[in-house]
């Protein structure tokens, strides 16, 4: 494990060395703290892939067994207040490991795209839930049945053969948006290809739109109102359904490594950034 902890840090490092306008910056007098913005990161990556998800118990897992790496490490509040301002580092982050990964192997032409709710309350509570209204709302959840207060994390992925899709673009829209009105906002570009989604994303406007890049837009069919499927449409619909079922996997995935769906803990908007794409990072850094 002290391998692994020189091994995030260096990489840390290398990402601020070589996309300083990219990380987050420091203007203040206290532009050099003694325990640096490389730690920080590094803490909440290695607290990741040992198992632990929320920021408390990270920060009590290193002052616990690992000070001697880390004897500057400032008191929770701090430790939380500091991790909050970090989200451009995330980012900066995945979107370098993410290069790496694209260049250990070709992923097929075909596209998937989805969405998870990231729920910062759920059922009763969804309603009056007040905690980072600048970009969450309240939304429902077909999949548990139940409305939240959140974010949805939505993906366009590429296939790969006998792995988990590769992540394309990512981005967070509130709890209430459809993801076809997420979709149709995003500037994605997927020439010659194709794009497989759930019935969510049946739309002109969106196939249209597709095709001027010279892509398909494959979706189940939906059923026709007091009528029913023909036996071509439903077995149409049983191999797209097929075929989009690596990003339901990815999704899955994710949600089990690092419980990214339950933000029940997260209190400000900037720690829901941190909270998303902390944690997208992390898994990212775990498949290279």
């Amino acid at each position: 494990m002290e391998n692994q902890q020189i091994q995030l840090y260096l990489l840390v490092c290398q990402v601020y060395d070589t996309r300083s306008e990219t990380c987050f910056q420091r203007l203040s007098n206290n532009s050099k703290p003694v325990f640096t913005d490389q730690e920080l990161a590094t803490i909440y990556l290695f607290g990741h892939l040992q198992g632990v998800f929320e920021k408390k118990a990270i920060h009590k897992l290193i002052d616990n067994y690992w000070r001697h790496f880390f004897p500057r490490l400032p008191a929770y509040q701090t430790f939380v207040a500091r991790l909050n301002l970090l989200e451009p580092t995330f980012q900066a982050i995945g979107g370098y490991l993410q290069e790496l990964l694209a260049t250990r192997r070709q992923p097929e032409i075909d596209h998937l795209v989805d969405s998870v709710p990231v729920m910062l309350a759920a059922g009763s509570h969804a309603s009056t839930a007040r905690v980072a209204r600048e970009v969450a709302d309240v939304g429902y959840c077909a999949s548990k049945r139940t409305f939240f207060h959140g974010v949805r994390l939505h993906a366009v992925t590429q296939r790969r053969s006998g792995r988990l899709p590769l992540p394309a673009h990512i981005w967070l829209r509130e709890g209430s948006v459809h993801d076809l009105e997420s979709i149709r906002q995003q500037d994605i570009d997927l020439p010659h290809s194709s794009l497989i989604g759930d019935k969510a994303y049946l739309d002109p406007t969106l196939q249209a739109r597709l095709e001027a890049q010279q892509t398909t837009l494959y979706a189940p069919k939906k059923k026709p109102k007091g009528k029913e499927l023909s036996a071509t449409e439903k077995y149409y619909n049983r191999l797209v359904s097929r075929l989009r079922q690596p990003i339901e996997s990815f999704f899955n995935w994710l949600i089990d490594k690092t419980d990214i769906q339950r933000a029940g803990t997260v209190r400000s908007t900037e720690g829901l950034m941190v909270h998303c794409f902390g944690k997208l990072t992390i898994r990212i850094k775990a498949r290279n």
